[in-house]
């Protein structure tokens, strides 16, 4: 009797689970945001390069300048720890610091510390 309901909630644990990350993602490819300004001085939730390899590229590595830029999803995916990560170009089509065209997110840190807000 005991091994039965060790599987049954081995079995509702895994369904809650599977519920759980499928509904997790909320967010689109084509969908716009707007880049806000961080907590610190440097951005957490979204990867931008640092500022070394900004400047190898011959870019300008100034972080402020990307606070109030619109940008587009052009990728999700889903890790393996649940978290969703999303690639974002810049709207106008130019690029972030004059280097790199594409930088990635981590879509719902990035939400609730205002990193990203919805247009």
């Amino acid at each position: 009797m005991l091994k039965y309901a060790i599987t049954l909630l081995f079995s509702v644990s895994l369904l809650n689970a599977q519920s759980n990350t499928t509904n997790q993602t909320e967010v689109n490819v084509g969908d716009v945001f707007e880049i806000g300004k961080p907590e610190s001085n440097k951005y957490k939730h979204i990867d931008f390069p640092r500022e070394n390899f900004i400047i190898k590229r011959g870019g300008i590595a100034n972080y402020r300048r990307a606070h109030g830029e619109e940008v587009v999803v052009t990728a999700v995916k889903e890790l393996k720890d649940g978290t969703t990560q999303i690639k974002i170009k810049r709207n106008d089509g130019g690029r972030f610091f004059n280097s790199h065209t594409v930088v990635t997110a981590d879509y719902k840190d990035a939400i609730t510390s205002g990193e990203l807000q919805a247009l």
